[in-house]
């Protein structure tokens, strides 16, 4: 276990339209652009977990991206129709899968990557368990899609800890902290 106050983050970390999707309207992300001054290998550092819902992990699957453990990274999946015993790469979550979550922050590690829908954001942040928002706003227009945050979904106070912009691309990089409300509202410095 880690000490108090030691706790593991989950950080929500997308790409996004400039219009709120993270897919357009045929669930495609190809208009999302390859920046190489992005250093996604330091990106990739900061996390020794991703954390999906099953739509994801059936996506990771199609592009043959599920196999993850290999790179040191566990892929855990809260999913009501997958089995465990199908999938031993990964770890499946099923009944009582916020206390899991919880749990698992607990534990020794980095933090934790919430990676891949909107669904699952929107599920983790109505139990409390989103810490942080990474965003990078690809300057598209997509017009209509699967939304960064799906309604209804609970009102969340973010606080900005850090930002950057991409020249040659124009992707606008946002990172945010979930202000708790039993937290210090003060922006850190």
């Amino acid at each position: 276990m880690v000490a108090s106050g030691e706790m593991r983050k989950i950080r929500y970390g997308v790409a996004i339209s400039l219009d709120g999707y993270i897919a357009d309207r045929q669930g495609g992300y190809d208009w999302i652009v390859q920046d190489p001054e992005i250093d996604f290998a330091a990106m990739f550092a900061r996390y020794d977990t991703l954390l999906m819902g099953r739509k994801t992990f059936d996506l990771m699957r199609q592009l043959g991206e599920a196999d993850a453990r290999t790179q040191g990274v566990s892929i855990v999946v809260v999913s009501r129709t997958l089995s465990p015993r199908d999938h031993p790469k990964a770890t499946i979550l099923s009944d009582d899968w916020q206390a899991k979550v919880q749990a698992l922050r607990e534990t020794a590690g980095k933090d934790i990557w919430l990676f891949g829908g909107g669904e699952m954001f929107r599920s983790m942040l109505d139990a409390g368990l989103v810490d942080g928002v990474n965003v990078g706003i690809i300057p598209v227009l997509l017009g209509g899609g699967i939304p960064f945050l799906p309604p209804p979904s609970p009102m969340a106070k973010l606080r900005l800890v850090k930002h950057g912009v991409y020249e040659k691309s124009g992707i606008v990089r946002l990172e945010y902290d979930v202000v708790r409300p039993d937290s210090d509202a003060r922006p850190r410095r």
